[in-house]
C-alpha cells in the first residue's frame, strides 16, 4: 500500500525527535481536548517542546521500523504506552513543559454519555429556575422549595458519581444550573528519559521528600548490613557506637582503666558533680553582685531630701 507524503514527513520529524538523545518524552492524554485548545498550546510550547499527535498504529510501526534500523536504542521502552488517546511531547525541559499543559487546562461541562471524572454536587441557593421546571429537581431527588418567584435548593445533593456515565437528565439540569463541573487538558500520565519510563508523580517529589526518601534507604541499608555481618557505610557508625558500648561494659566490669572509661565510671559513681560542674558557671553569674547596691549605699538615707547631719548641726 503506497504511503502518502504527508505520512513520510511525519514518520521523519518523529525519528529526528527521538534521534535527539537529549530529548525527554511526556506520554498525555488528550481525552475531551478540543481543537483550539490543542493550538493554544502548540503555540505556548514553541522553542522548547514539539507535540506529536497521531494514530498509535501510526505512532508505533514508526517506532517499530526506528528500532529495526537501530536495535539498541532505548526507544523500545516507550512501546507499551503508546495505547489509548496519547500523544508524545518532546522536550528538553519537562518541568517548564509540565506547567504549561497545566495551564491550558479549561472548564467543561457534564454532557450525557461521558464518564465523570469527580463526584458533582450541586449546592443550596436559588437557581434561577422558574416554578414551572420543579420536574428536573423531583426527577433527581433534589430537594427544593419555592422562594421568590424560583426554585431554591435547600440542600447539597449529589448528582454524579465519578466513574460512572452521565445521564441526559443529569447534563441538563446542570446546563441549566450554568455548572461546569469538570476540566480538561493535556494531561501528562509517563514520561521516558534516558531510556527509561516513569510515573509523571515524579515531578511532585520535593527536595525534602528525596532526602527524606534517601534517609530511609540509608537505614534499611544499614539494618540489613549489621543482621548479615557485612560491613557498609551506612552501617559503619552503628558498628563504630556498638563496639564502643561493649568495650565500656567489660572495662566497667572488670575494672579495666582506659581515659574514656575512668570518665563513664567516674560519671555513674557521682553523676550530681557532673550536674554541678555544668551548672557550676551559671550559678556563678546568678551570685555575683548586682551594681545597684553601691549606688543604694553612696545616695544616703534619704538622698539629702531634708539636708546631712552637718547641716543639722548647724542648726
Amino acid at each position: 500500500m503506497p504511503v502518502s507524503d504527508k505520512k513520510r514527513a511525519y514518520g521523519a520529524k518523529l525519528n529526528s525527535l527521538v534521534e535527539d538523545v537529549e530529548n525527554s518524552i511526556l506520554i498525555v492524554s488528550a481525552d475531551n481536548v478540543g481543537s483550539k485548545q490543542f493550538q493554544a498550546i502548540r503555540k505556548a510550547l514553541r522553542g522548547f517542546g514539539e507535540l506529536m499527535m497521531g494514530k498509535n498504529t501510526t505512532i508505533r510501526k514508526i517506532l517499530k521500523d526506528f528500532l529495526a534500523v537501530n536495535p539498541d536504542h532505548p526507544i523500545e521502552a516507550l512501546l507499551p504506552s503508546v495505547a489509548g488517546n496519547v500523544g508524545l511531547l518532546f522536550t528538553k525541559q519537562i518541568s517548564k513543559a509540565r506547567d504549561v499543559l497545566e495551564e491550558f487546562v479549561v472548564p467543561a461541562p457534564a454532557r450525557a454519555g461521558a464518564l465523570a471524572p469527580i463526584d458533582v454536587y450541586v449546592e443550596p441557593g436559588p437557581t434561577g429556575c422558574d416554578p414551572g421546571q420543579t420536574g428536573w429537581f423531583q426527577a433527581l431527588a433534589i430537594a427544593t422549595k419555592i422562594a421568590r418567584g424560583q426554585i431554591e435548593i435547600t440542600t447539597r445533593t449529589q448528582v454524579v458519581v465519578a466513574g460512572e456515565k452521565v445521564g441526559e437528565s443529569q447534563a441538563a439540569l446542570l446546563q441549566k444550573l450554568d455548572v461546569r463541573p469538570f476540566s480538561y487538558g493535556l494531561e501528562c500520565h509517563k514520561i521516558y528519559s534516558e531510556g527509561s519510563v516513569f510515573d509523571a508523580a515524579v515531578l511532585d517529589l520535593s527536595p525534602a521528600d528525596l532526602i527524606g526518601k534517601l534517609h530511609k534507604g540509608i537505614r534499611v541499608v544499614a539494618a540489613i548490613s549489621r543482621e548479615v555481618g557485612y560491613p557498609t557505610l551506612a552501617s559503619l557508625p552503628h558498628s563504630i557506637n556498638s563496639a564502643v558500648k561493649k568495650v565500656l561494659a567489660v572495662a566497667i566490669q572488670t575494672e579495666f582503666s582506659f581515659p574514656l572509661a575512668d570518665e563513664v565510671v567516674e560519671f555513674l559513681k557521682n553523676p550530681g558533680a557532673f550536674a554541678a560542674a555544668s551548672g557550676g558557671a551559671a550559678a556563678a553569674d546568678e551570685a555575683e553582685p548586682e551594681p545597684e547596691a553601691e549606688e543604694s549605699e553612696s545616695a544616703g538615707g534619704a538622698g539629702g531630701l531634708f539636708g546631712d547631719e552637718e547641716d543639722s548641726d548647724d542648726w
